[in-house]
C-alpha cells in the first residue's frame, strides 16, 4: 500500500473515531419538534348545472354550496373550449346540456365547458344567495350574432306602446321551476300594474310607466294562467280605480286580502334625475335600510303632499310589524318572493342588480299576504328606456316574473 493509501486510511479512522465519540456522548436535551396539526380538508363539492332559456337567450346556473363567499370567476375561453377555476374541489362530474353546451366536466378545481356551434362566447358572474336559494354562478351563453362587448341599443324614436295582444303566451321549452310537481299549481295571485288612468306614473321620451306596467302584467298573467295559476289584475286597461290616490292604493291593496291569495306583485318603472341611474330593484314592506331615502316610496305613493302622508301612514304600520307574529311570517315569505323575482328579472335581462330592499309602500302593506313591489328599470335612462319600450324585452321580464312566482308557490 502506498503512502497516499496509508494516509487516507488514517484520516478515515480519525473520522470514524470522532463519530463514535459523538454517538457515545450523552444526548443533549432538546424540545420536541412541534408538528402543526393538519387542517381537515374540505369535502369535495357536488356541482349542479341547469340550462335555462328565456326569449332566445341561454344561461347556465351552477349551484354552489350554501355560505360560499363571493369571488370573481376566473374564466378562460379558447375557441370552443372554456374553463373556470373555482376555489374548492369538485366531486368528479361529466354531462351535457344540449347542443349549446354539448359537454362539461368537473375535476379538481376546474369546470370545463364545451361550447356548441351556435355559441360565440361565454360570460360568468357570481350570484349571491337570495331568499332561500343558495349562491351560484351565472354563465351567459352568447349566440353567434352577439358579442360580449355589444353596444347598448340606440335610442329610439318615442312611440306609443302597442296594446298587448290577447294571443296566449306559449309555454317555455325549459321547465320554469325546478322540482315542479305534476299537474297545475292550484293558487291565486294578484298582479298590480301600478298607476293608470289619470296617473300615468313616470314619463320619458321612450315610454309612459302606466303602459309598461300594464303590458308586463298582462303578459305575466297569461304565462301564469298557462300553468294553472288563477290571476287577478287590479286593472286590465289604462284606468284608475279611484280619483283619490289614497283610495286607489287602498282598493288595490285590499285585493291582496280578498279570499285565498298566495301572493301580491305590484309592477312599476323607476325614474331618476340622473341619466346614469339604471337597474332593477325589488321591495317588500318595512322600514327603509340605513342611508336609503324615501323619495321613491313617496313618488309611488302618489307624490307630493299626498305621497308624503301615505308614506308616513305606511311607515307607522311598519313600526308595529315586529310585535306581530303573523306579520313577521308574512314578511318572511315576502322577502323570499322578492329575492326570487329580483334574481329571475336580472338573470333574464342582464340588467344591473340593485338588490332587494324594504320601504313603506302603501300598496304592499297587507298584513297577511306575501306582497312585493318591483321596479323593472329606469324609464329615464337612455340605455334602459328604449329597452323597456321594446315588446321583446317586456316579454322577457314577464316570463321572469312568472317563473319566480311559480318557484315561490312550489317552495312554500
Amino acid at each position: 500500500m502506498g503512502r497516499l493509501g496509508r494516509r487516507g486510511l488514517r484520516r478515515r479512522g480519525a473520522l470514524l473515531a470522532a463519530l463514535g465519540l459523538a454517538l457515545a456522548s450523552p444526548a443533549v436535551a432538546t424540545a420536541p419538534l412541534a408538528v402543526p396539526p393538519v387542517a381537515p380538508s374540505r369535502p369535495a363539492v357536488q356541482l349542479e348545472l341547469e340550462l335555462r332559456q328565456a326569449a332566445g337567450q341561454s344561461r347556465v346556473f351552477v349551484t354552489l354550496p350554501a355560505g360560499t363567499p363571493p369571488f370573481p370567476p376566473q374564466l378562460t375561453v379558447q375557441g370552443r373550449e372554456a374553463w373556470l377555476e373555482l376555489p374548492f374541489e369538485f366531486v368528479p362530474l361529466r354531462g351535457e346540456l344540449g347542443p349549446e353546451l354539448p359537454a362539461y366536466t368537473a375535476q379538481g378545481r376546474r369546470l370545463n365547458l364545451t361550447l356548441g356551434p351556435g355559441v360565440s362566447d361565454i360570460r360568468a358572474q357570481f350570484w349571491p344567495a337570495v331568499g332561500g336559494w343558495p349562491p351560484g354562478l351565472l354563465l351567459e351563453l352568447l349566440p353567434e350574432r352577439t358579442s360580449a362587448t355589444a353596444p347598448q341599443p340606440a335610442a329610439v324614436v318615442p312611440v306609443a306602446l302597442p296594446a298587448p295582444t290577447p294571443t296566449p303566451v306559449p309555454k317555455p321549452a325549459a321547465t320554469p321551476t325546478p322540482g315542479r310537481p305534476a299537474g297545475p299549481v292550484q293558487a291565486r295571485i294578484v298582479l298590480d300594474p301600478g298607476h293608470g288612468g289619470i296617473d300615468p306614473g313616470m314619463t320619458s321620451r321612450w315610454l309612459r310607466e302606466a303602459d309598461v306596467n300594464l303590458d308586463v302584467a298582462l303578459r305575466a298573467a297569461r304565462a301564469l294562467e298557462a300553468h294553472g295559476v288563477a290571476v287577478t289584475l287590479t286593472r286590465r286597461s289604462d284606468n284608475h280605480l279611484h280619483t283619490d290616490k289614497g283610495t286607489d292604493l287602498n282598493l288595490r291593496s285590499r285585493m291582496a286580502t280578498a279570499g285565498q291569495v298566495s301572493a301580491f306583485v305590484s309592477i312599476h318603472v323607476n325614474a331618476s334625475t340622473s341619466s346614469a341611474a339604471q337597474g332593477i330593484e325589488t321591495y317588500y314592506f318595512g322600514q327603509p335600510l340605513p342611508g336609503q331615502g324615501r323619495s321613491l316610496a313617496v313618488r309611488e305613493n302618489g307624490g307630493g303632499s299626498v305621497g308624503e302622508a301615505l308614506t308616513f301612514q305606511a311607515a307607522r304600520s311598519a313600526q308595529g310589524v315586529l310585535g306581530d307574529l303573523l306579520s313577521q311570517a308574512k314578511l318572511s315569505f315576502s322577502r323570499r318572493l322578492a329575492g326570487l323575482v329580483q334574481a329571475e328579472l336580472v338573470a333574464a335581462t342582464g340588467a344591473q342588480n340593485r338588490g332587494v330592499k324594504t320601504d313603506a309602500f302603501y300598496v304592499i302593506r297587507s298584513p297577511t299576504t306575501p306582497a312585493i313591489l318591483t321596479e323593472l328599470g329606469f324609464g329615464s335612462s337612455p340605455a334602459e328606456g328604449p329597452r323597456l319600450a321594446s315588446a321583446e324585452y317586456r316579454q322577457r321580464q314577464a316570463e321572469a316574473i312568472a317563473r319566480a312566482v311559480l318557484r315561490f308557490l312550489n317552495a312554500r
